[in-house]
């Protein structure tokens, strides 16, 4: 697998590095499976979420589809520069496999990823992974962080957010809400 422009990744940075963000994100979001209620984060003000179920996407070139587990994405509503989106795919387990399943999805979230940084932290008191890069998506630069976060009972949820290149700084105290805000329901 392979997965920030220099301003764009000290805003991802500081997102993933447990920077506090004055941005209130307060409206409640719970990711269930099968009824089963798997981690809950907020939305920020002024974001719209999207859900959908689970899917499989495919490869044009290649014909080559993949299973995507169920997708939460969120984004400013006035901005689309900015998109997180959240999953967490039935049989993977660890953040190992969880690395597994990113490296079999990655090119369909940028194209031409290269990773320049990656961490572990904790995000909601649990062990978590962390990849930067940079690529490209819909044919412009972007940078992005892909965040693997080792839920209990052998279970991950898998956390990306992509940023074109110049998007709005301020959006990484939103960001750094969704993380701060992030719970395990296990």
């Amino acid at each position: 697998m392979r997965f920030l422009s220099a301003p764009i990744f000290a805003v991802c940075a500081a997102v993933w590095l447990g920077g506090a963000g004055s941005a209130l994100a307060d409206t409640p979001v719970t990711y269930t499976e099968d009824g089963r209620a798997l981690f809950r984060f907020d939305v920020p003000d002024f974001w719209v979420l999207r859900t959908g179920g689970p899917r499989e996407i495919k490869d044009t070139g290649l014909d080559d589809p993949r299973a995507v587990a169920r997708v939460m994405g969120l984004r400013p509503v006035t901005d689309d520069m900015v998109w997180m989106g959240f999953v967490s795919p039935a049989g993977v387990a660890t953040i190992q496999d969880g690395v597994r399943y990113l490296q079999d999805i990655d090119k369909f979230l940028v194209k031409n990823p290269t990773i320049t940084s990656t961490s572990d932290t904790r995000i909601g008191g649990l062990p978590a992974r962390v990849y930067r890069g940079t690529g490209r998506r819909d044919g412009k630069g972007v940078s992005f962080t892909a965040t693997i976060i080792d839920l209990p009972r052998n279970r991950v949820a898998i956390a990306v957010a992509i940023l074109r290149d110049g998007a709005n700084p301020d959006y990484a105290d939103d960001l750094n809400a969704v993380f701060a805000s992030f719970q395990s329901l296990q």
